[in-house]
């Protein structure tokens, strides 16, 4: 039980190779993937008893603990009020090789600097959502298996694929792997996105996406093949005609995973328009 009393501290979790699955859909989803080792169960009574009638606790290995507490007590053993009454702490998978990701893929999104845990959550349930092969992360950005990141993006950040990629080189690697490069970024002279559209597809894509608030770095910018404007130039939202920077200023508080879901989203419709026949997937 000392593992709970220590939950607000995501970074000893860390260091110990575990990550807190939190919440009925999310502990859920880890059991009936099968690929996770999950280390105990920390359960409210109400949880225990719909796990139980879903046959869920019956597909734990046998020598997984399995603790059966009151809500009062959930508070005091982890320190705060557990989402739903229902917990779990699971060994950390082994970290995947940026390039054997990158092999079997052709649509990646690559993160930079990105630290909100809703975030790194919505981008992932976006990519989840709309077919992307997998996730590059810088390693300043938030940790897709921090109990929160996690939970916002209802369990996606367990199935959708995702390594650490650093240093100077990853996206020359990238390209000579077939990727073509697109920032996503409201600056000029960033071209709108349907405009990029528009023209033929390339066989593989990697979306870059920068930090909440200073955008992507210099040197990422530099190194993308094309520039794609974040904002929907076609929208009337009091942003057309601003200066960039400006403009940046005033998008709303959670960019990261919208301007995700809108690439995304457009990235879809298009394909599909040009006779996708697997709609649950974007090939581009």
């Amino acid at each position: 039980m000392a593992e709970y009393a220590s939950l607000t501290d995501p970074e000893l979790a860390r260091r110990h190779g575990l990550f807190v699955a939190e919440g009925r859909l999310v502990v859920r989803r880890v059991i009936e993937d099968g690929r996770y080792a999950i280390r105990s169960l920390l359960l409210s009574e109400a949880a225990q008893q719909q796990f139980q009638l879903d046959g869920l606790l019956a597909r734990l290995d046998p020598a997984v603990p399995v603790h059966v507490c009151t809500a009062q007590s959930f508070r005091e053993i982890t320190g705060f009020n557990i989402h739903r009454g229902c917990v779990a702490i699971v060994a950390r998978p082994p970290a995947l090789d940026p390039d054997a990701l990158a092999d079997a893929a052709r649509l990646l999104l690559m993160l930079e600097s990105i630290a909100n845990p809703d975030n790194v959550g919505g981008i992932f349930r976006n990519a989840a959502a709309f077919g992307a092969d997998g996730v590059l992360l810088d390693a300043a950005t938030g940790d897709p298996l921090y109990r929160k990141a996690i939970r916002t993006s209802m369990a996606a950040t367990l199935r959708v694929r995702f390594a650490y990629a650093q240093g100077p080189d990853v996206l020359p690697k990238l390209r000579t792997r077939g990727f073509t490069v697109v920032a996503l970024t409201p600056h000029e002279p960033a071209e709108a996105l349907d405009r990029f559209l528009n023209r033929p597809r390339p066989a593989r894509l990697v979306l870059l996406l920068g930090n909440e608030g200073a955008g992507l770095s210099t040197a990422a910018v530099a190194a993308r093949q094309h520039e794609d404007d974040r904002d929907d130039r076609g929208r009337d939202d009091g942003h057309r005609g601003r200066d960039p920077a400006q403009a940046h200023a005033h998008v709303d508080g959670n960019p990261a995973a919208s301007y995700t879901r809108l690439c995304l989203s457009r990235l879809r419709v298009r394909h599909t328009r040009c006779g996708e026949t697997r709609p649950s997937a974007i090939r581009i």
